[in-house]
């Protein structure tokens, strides 16, 4: 692997790293790790601050996914192959999931997943977010959606030949996205997830 190849690798996992909806929400002088269930990423900025500040925090989680795919072949040109591409939103999502910004503790690489895989499986991605959509608006609960959309797409990306790394890349990502969702697992076998547009507290 050459020197500029692990250059973009790198980029890609710092970009990954901004914790975007996390600086979104200091500004408005609250601290995502403090409040809900203490995660940095959209949905509970969503639950802290709004609607519109969590569709915020999404749209730039999955805009630094998609944008840490597309690193390697702005870098390498025609040398940035699938592999390489692939490597680079698994190191994005790493990032965001273990961001060096906030002593590697982050989100759960949802909404940057969706971004890259939005650039490597078009289809497969849009396949994920339909199950997603589905599963959270009939159950009103994020963390179910998430990581049933997390298993639909390797699945999804090899049914629509998907290159051979970003399936298995999809594939250890789905793993991933499911492991940091084991509290939410855990929460809702026990009927005690919290549900979109339920009220916290008594």
């Amino acid at each position: 692997m050459s020197a500029t190849v692990v250059v973009c690798l790198m980029a890609a996992f710092l970009l990954g790293g901004i914790p975007f909806s996390h600086l979104i929400a200091r500004l408005r002088g609250v601290d995502l790790r403090s409040v809900g269930s203490g995660n940095i990423g959209a949905t509970n900025l969503a639950r802290a601050l709004g609607y519109g500040m969590g569709a915020l925090g999404l749209l730039l989680d999955a805009g630094k996914g998609a944008a840490a795919v597309l690193i390697p072949g702005a870098v390498l040109g025609d040398r940035a192959t699938p592999t390489i591409e692939a490597l680079a939103a698994a190191m994005a999502i790493l990032g965001h999931s273990f961001t060096p910004f906030l002593r590697f503790k982050g989100g759960k690489g949802v909404a940057t997943g969706a971004g890259a895989f939005a650039v490597l499986a078009p289809r497969a991605t849009l396949v994920a977010l339909a199950v997603f959509a589905v599963v959270v608006t009939l159950t009103r609960v994020v963390g179910l959606g998430s990581v049933l959309a997390a298993l639909t797409l390797p699945v999804a990306a090899h049914l629509f030949g998907a290159a051979r790394p970003v399936t298995l890349t999809a594939g250890l990502v789905s793993i991933l996205v499911i492991a940091r969702h084991r509290a939410n697992l855990a929460r809702l076998l026990r009927g005690s997830e919290h549900r979109l547009g339920a009220r916290e507290g008594p």
